[in-house]
């Protein structure tokens, strides 16, 4: 396979998937659009993860804190300020991107399993005040009755399945293209940089500090974004969303797909939700055992994700590619040689070492 073709066979299914994802609530009930509508917003809180996780080397079990933020945040602003959705999306980027700047200085310092219990603990005690700020954020019973909102001034409310999903997937696609957009920056090199050797990189110079703190402040902002999101898609919002089983969940998924990857934190979140809240109908009450399996299947099967799986199969198609090519470039070297050096004349033959027999002299002692 080419590069060409490859290329465009990548583009197809990207193009495909964008098709089907568009479709999807012609194609199903109302109910499953609302399942596929909060997936997208679980997806876009793995995709924090993942940028905590596997690019910036920072595990978390959090960040259902800064997602909890901006929930309640743009559940308040929908209730009391404005129903314009971008109105909402900003304050919740704001809330989530504030309430990890405020929890940098907890988790910077920090590496490995220490991070992911400190995470822990930030959020399980935003879950324990979600409950207990009943004057705010309605404790156990949560926020309801909260009205549907406009995309932007001057358009008609969100009253429909079908219009809460299609929106979600525009504000979800426009936030994974800005983040794959800034990863390809410079700015992404230096986050990797700083994972894989973070002893050079401070001896280069470089504040490996300050780029874990901009990376753990945007991730929230992120989550946070999506938090405004469950708000638009469910209409209401409890600390039961945000609870422990959640945070097991993204992390479980960003694992499964791959922590490197975004497309692969999207695609594992995806399928554990759909082990959870689909596969586990078949077997009622053992949702935990089947994503148990599912875990230990991918890590045995596909150690690196299932992103990491689909990359060793191109590096595999390349690299065949590559031999292919490489043989018949070789042999064509090896034809044009040849017609320099005369060989392939007619009457000049080659010589027996480059491959062609000659016949014996007469009187020589094959003829004996």
């Amino acid at each position: 396979m080419t590069p060409a073709s490859r290329r465009w066979l990548i583009r197809a299914g990207g193009a495909g998937l964008l098709g089907y994802a568009i479709a999807v609530p012609w194609l199903v009930d109302t109910y499953t659009t609302s399942v596929f509508a909060r997936t997208l917003v679980l997806a876009l809180v793995g995709v924090s993860v993942a940028l905590l996780t596997g690019l910036a080397g920072l595990p978390t079990l959090g960040q259902t804190g800064p997602f909890a933020a901006g929930a309640y945040a743009s559940a308040l602003v929908a209730m009391h300020v404005s129903s314009v959705g971008v109105v909402q999306v900003l304050t919740g980027a704001l809330a989530g991107g504030l309430f990890a700047l405020l929890t940098v200085p907890l988790v910077v310092y920090a590496r490995g399993v220490v991070v992911l219990m400190i995470t822990l603990a930030i959020g399980e005690l935003t879950v324990t005040a979600a409950s207990r700020w009943s004057s705010v954020t309605g404790g156990t019973d949560g926020l309801a009755g909260i009205p549907p909102i406009q995309p932007v001034w001057g358009m008609a409310a969100l009253d429909g399945d079908r219009a809460r999903y299609l929106y979600t997937l525009v504000v979800v696609g426009v936030v994974i293209a800005a983040m794959v957009m800034v990863l390809r920056t410079p700015a992404g090199l230096l986050l990797r940089a700083s994972r894989d050797d973070e002893g050079r990189m401070r001896a280069s110079g470089h504040r490996v500090t300050g780029y874990l703190a901009v990376a753990f402040t945007a991730a929230g902002a992120v989550a946070g974004v999506a938090g405004s999101l469950l708000v638009t898609a469910q209409q209401y919002v409890s600390p039961a969303d945000f609870g422990f089983d959640v945070s097991a969940l993204l992390l479980l998924g960003v694992v499964i797909g791959g922590a490197t990857s975004i497309g692969g934190a999207i695609a594992g979140t995806a399928l554990v939700i759909a082990v959870r809240d689909w596969l586990s109908g078949l077997l009622p009450g053992h949702a935990p055992l089947l994503l148990g399996g599912l875990f230990v299947l991918t890590a045995y099967l596909f150690p690196r994700g299932v992103a990491g799986f689909a990359t060793d199969v191109a590096s595999l198609l390349r690299s065949r590619s590559g031999m292919r090519n490489g043989g018949a470039v070789r042999a064509g070297h090896a034809i044009r040689d040849g017609d320099r050096d005369g060989y392939g004349h007619p009457d000049r033959p080659s010589p027996a070492g480059v491959g062609a027999t000659t016949p014996p002299a007469r009187g020589s002692e094959a003829d004996a």
